[in-house]
Order: structure tokens, then sequence, then C-alpha cells
């Protein structure tokens, strides 16, 4: 049964790790100014508290009662009943999810600190033990007949539930026996949980050696974007060096992970690679392939003209892979401090819906944020939901550049959708993956207008428009090739076991395609797909990138039209359903439907017209 962590984690050392549990969070002074840390006191003082054994034992005492009163009974129990065993089963999920989500932020901090991965790594295996003990809920759920578990929900109690009922019960189909789901339900942690962390932790280890010094993964692709072309092209080496010789190990992790699935897919009944991903989204197989060929189709126009176009403004026949995100000529990318990126995303926020911008606003007055660069720190960023009767945290590695504050924007969003969807429980607050990209993009999105609002530099704001072309690019094309480089590699992993050389090929023949002949690919970049952290801890996501992108692409042209009657209150309606609603229920009000053709190519025209600007 899915919760909303996917992850579970003396006295207080000077560590990484303890400084979570001061009552209020430091805040580390650069150039950017005060940068805020995430303070996880809302969880518990610290991860040595006795509050954290305390919870194990309420979760112990309440996984006990809970088998004790309901197993092998969930069949006979009339609605009223089923109804109150749901809502004592939410309860347990609410504190599964804030043990789990809190060891997993304390791990995300600084995963290369030793106390932090053991204290993660002893929670994920208490809580998949005590957890296995109502495994039997959920299959139990998927037994009862269809016209039985109609009559229950005739019960106005169980009503409340069945947005929750519906979605376990898409998973009949595919369920196996019960010492089956209870043996891989007991396997994970030392499986593909197991796997994860490997990958994790191998990845937070790598240093980038530069002049006397050594960088994180953060730093040095951050420095890919540098204006300087000979750092670029020096940064661009050293990463592709330093993944090539740890290339056997992610390629040990990706073949065994890939096989791993397999098994699990056969035994299920699963006919593609990608299905139970699309079942964990609640989206038909046909929708997801529509999507992809749609992105497919459109490649020429989008992705290979503008990066011929790049091209064409460095003055050269094609772009260095290195120079892919460069910054344009010319262009001196503003260096936004922590305070000016903040007041910029929530008045950005605030145009559309001042409600939004005040939610916002909460994240950076409560320490909800953890922003600088740090050894050891989970590289990119996330917003993580926890649990209803917390709130999410967001992490970023905050550097002062524009797609910093874009990509402050973007989590903001997630963190904003999560806080309004938390009162729909623990059950029912999570979105489908393809949805959950929504609030992201949309807040990317009023972010991206109001730079260009700001800017009266007609210069400054065709570079502004570049960078956004380039952002929706690595959104939408970027992500639907890493989606054909997963369906590729689990494709032929069903044949055998496939070599550092032969995943190095699949990487750099979808990564042509996508790109086009305006990019030249060579070198170490065959081994670049050694850090997409998506492969590893859930495959096929990235396909919800693009979705959410086109979506939102066709959402904003609705709103910017002003034909739909109260798109504000609709678009926070839309946010507080949770996981209540699926896709086509959720873009009725605004008159779109992503079942059909045309859908995706909507939200394709508006990358399509950008080019076409900057050709202009």
């Amino acid at each position: 049964m899915a919760t909303r962590s996917s992850a579970a984690r003396k006295k207080p050392t000077k560590t990484a790790a303890s400084r979570t549990a001061a009552k209020k969070a430091p805040t580390r002074k650069t150039s950017l100014g005060k940068l805020p840390e995430w303070d996880l006191t809302d969880f518990y003082p610290s991860m040595h508290s006795p509050a954290v054994e305390k919870d194990f034992g309420k979760l112990k005492q309440l996984c006990d009662q809970f088998r004790k009163k309901y197993e092998g009974k969930v069949a006979k129990i009339d609605g009223a009943t089923l109804a109150k065993a749901i809502a004592e089963y939410e309860v347990i999920q609410e504190l599964v999810g804030k043990l789990g989500s809190y060891a997993q932020l304390i791990f995300a901090k600084n995963m290369s600190e030793p106390a932090n991965a053991q204290f993660y790594q002893n929670v994920q295996e208490k809580i998949t033990v005590l957890s296995s003990q109502i495994l039997f809920f959920g299959l139990a759920i998927n037994k009862i007949a269809d016209k039985d578990m109609d009559a229950k929900l005739k019960t106005a109690a169980l009503k409340k539930y069945a947005p929750w009922l519906r979605d376990v019960r898409t998973y009949k189909p595919y369920q196996l026996s019960d010492e089956l789901e209870k043996m891989l339900h007991e396997k994970y942690v030392s499986g593909r949980a197991a796997w994860s962390r490997l990958f994790d932790e191998t990845m937070a280890r790598l240093r980038f050696p530069w002049d006397k010094k050594e960088l994180s993964s953060a730093e040095a692709f951050d420095l890919l974007s540098s204006k300087d072309a000979a750092t670029r092209k020096k940064a661009a080496l050293v990463i592709g060096k330093v993944l090539g010789e740890n290339a056997p190990v992610f390629t040990l992790i990706t073949n065994t992970l890939a096989k791993d699935k397999e098994i699990e897919d056969n035994w299920r009944g699963f006919k593609q690679p990608i299905s139970s991903r699309n079942l964990s989204n609640y989206i038909e197989d046909e929708v997801v392939e529509a999507l992809l060929t749609a992105v497919r189709k459109s490649y020429p126009k989008l992705a290979h003209r503008y990066y011929k176009l790049k091209a064409k403004w460095f003055g050269v026949k094609q772009l260095n892979y290195w120079d892919r995100n460069a910054p344009l000529p010319g262009d001196t990318d503003s260096a936004y401090s922590w305070d000016a990126a903040r007041e910029l995303v929530l008045d950005a926020y605030g145009r559309f819906s001042p409600k939004l911008a005040t939610l916002g606003k909460e994240f950076f007055v409560k320490d909800w944020i953890d922003a600088p660069v740090s050894p050891g720190k989970s590289p990119g960023a996330f917003a993580h939901p926890t649990v209803p009767s917390v709130h999410p945290y967001l992490l970023v590695n905050f550097q002062g550049k524009s797609r910093d504050v874009m990509t402050l924007a973007h989590e903001l969003g997630h963190g904003v959708h999560q806080v309004l969807s938390a009162k729909q429980g623990a059950l029912m607050a999570d979105t489908p993956l393809t949805l959950a990209e929504t609030a992201s993009v949309f807040g990317e999105q009023l972010t991206f207008r109001e730079m260009v609002r700001r800017e009266k530099d007609k210069a400054r704001k065709k570079r502004l428009i570049a960078a956004k072309v380039e952002d929706m690019l690595n959104t939408v094309v970027r992500q639907i090739a890493f989606c054909d480089f997963e369906k590729r590699v689990h494709g032929e992993r069903k044949k055998g076991e496939l070599t550092t050389d032969r995943i190095n090929q699949i990487w750099m023949d979808v990564q042509a395609e996508s790109l086009g002949s305006g990019v030249k690919l060579e070198g170490d970049y065959k081994y670049y797909w050694t850090y997409i952290p998506h492969f590893i801890h859930s495959p096929f996501y990235v396909y919800a990138y693009a979705f959410g992108d086109c979506l939102v692409n066709s959402l904003y042209a609705v709103y910017m039209k002003g034909n739909v009657k109260g798109f504000e209150s609709k678009y926070m309606d839309m946010l507080t359903a949770g996981g209540t609603l699926r896709h086509k229920e959720l873009l009725k009000p605004f008159g779109l439907d992503a079942t059909k053709p045309d859908f995706w190519q909507q939200g394709l025209n508006i990358i399509a017209e950008f080019i076409d600007e900057l050709e202009d």
C-alpha cells in the first residue's frame, strides 16, 4: 500500500544531521545572503530523541491491534465497519510517514554522514517489519467482489474513502498471493531500497577535482552553465572522467534493478516495463504513448531547430555538449541573492493568487527550506510532502542563478500543492505523478512571466525567453528522451545483462535523436546517464515532467485567454483535490482533455511559438 513517504530514520553530536535538532534552523551566510537550513524539529527534537522510539512503540501497538482486530475478517464486515477500519489504517500510515519522512530528510541533508545513513536504514527496516503486519488489509480489500463493494459503498461513512478504495482496487488484477506480497514487502529493504541507497551514497561521495579543491556533484554540474567557455569545457571533462571511473558501479545497480523490476512485472502480469508506472499514475498506456509519440514527432521543430539556432548565435555549426545550457553570448545572468529570489517568486505567485503567495511565504518564514550547497547533501532539488500532520519540506542547492530562482519557484509550487491537498488525509493527499508536476510547472511559468515583465531591455528579454525555451526543452524533450532510454535499457535487459558500453551507446543514440545535429555528442558524455536519480528511484517517472509541462502550457493558455470564469478558484480546487480525482475530472472545469489527440500538440505549440519569436 502506498504511503506519502517512500522511505523511512545518545546524545546529539555536532554533525550536519544534528544541526536539525536546534529549535531555530541556522542560516548560512554567503555572498548570496543568508541561506536558510530547514528546521526538522516539527518532527522530533533530534534523531536521538526518546520521542522517536516512543512513536515506534506506538506504531507497533497500533499494528498489533489492527491485525488482531481485522485479519481474516475484512470480506465479512459491513460498510460502516470497513470505514472505521480504514480510518484506523490511515492513522497508522500517518505515523509510518512521519517516521519515514524524518529519516529521509536527515539522510538527504548529508548522505555522507555514517550516523545519518545508519539511522535512515534502521528506520526503514523497522517500518518494513511493522507494516508487514497490516499488509493483509489492502490485499483483503481487493478480494472483495465488485458487487459486494458496491453495496458497502452505499454506507455514508465509507463514501469518504471511495477514491482511496478506487485506487487500491486498480491493482486488483496484478495482485499476487498474500504470501508473495508479504515476501516482496519484507525483502524491499534488502533489495531495491538497498540498491537505491548504494546509488545515493555513491553519488554523494563523488568528488570532482577542480584546481586545488574538490567539488560536489551539484557544484560541478553548476559550472556547465558558467559564462566562461573554458570553464564549461573543463567541468564537462572532469564530470565525464569521474562518472566514467564509477560507471561499473552504476552499471551493476542499473542491471540489478532492471532485472528486479522484470521479475516482479512478470509475476504481476504487466505487459510492458512502463505499465506499472502508468498504473500508479492511474493513466492508460495509450494516453502515455500518445504523449511520447507527440513529443518525438516534435523533436525537429523544437530541440533540433532551437539548438541549430543557438549554435548560430555562438558562431559555430554545432554546439559542444557542454555548451547546450550555456548562457547566450553577451548574457550577464543576474546574481540573485536569496532575498531577491524569494521576493521575485512570491510576487509572481501573488499576482496570480494572493492566497497562493501567502501559503508560499510560510516556507520561508518557518524554515521549511534547505538552500545551501554543502558536502554530502542530496544534489538537485525536491519537495517532500511528508505527512498532513507536519508539512512539506523543500531542498534546493541555491547558487544565485536565474535557473536557481526558477527551481525555487518549481519546488515551492510542489510545496503549496502539498499543503492544500493535505486536508484529504494521509491516504488521499498524494496526487498521481502526472498531475504532481502541475503546480510546480505553473509556478515556474508565473515566475518566468514576472521576470519578463520586469525586464525593460529587449536583448535581455530575448535571453530570458531563450533560457525559458531551454528549460522547457529540458522538461519535455529531454525527459521523453530519458523515458526512451529507460524503455530500451529495460527492453534489452530482458535478453541478458547489459555492459557499460552498451548502456553508453543507448544513451548516445537517444540523445542524438532528441537533440539533433545542432549538438556535438562525443567523448565521456556517454557516461552522463549514470547521474540521473530517477532511473534508480522511480523508473519511468520522467515522462511525468513532460506530461506536467504540456498540461500547464495548455492550462496557462486557457488562463491568458480569460475564457474560464473563476479560473483562480478552480485552480485552487484542483490542487486541493489531491488524489481524490483523476486527470479527466481535474481538467474538465478548464475545458481540457488529455485523451484528445490535439491536447499534447497544443502544449508543444507553446514551445514552438517561443522559438518562432526567437527566430524572428
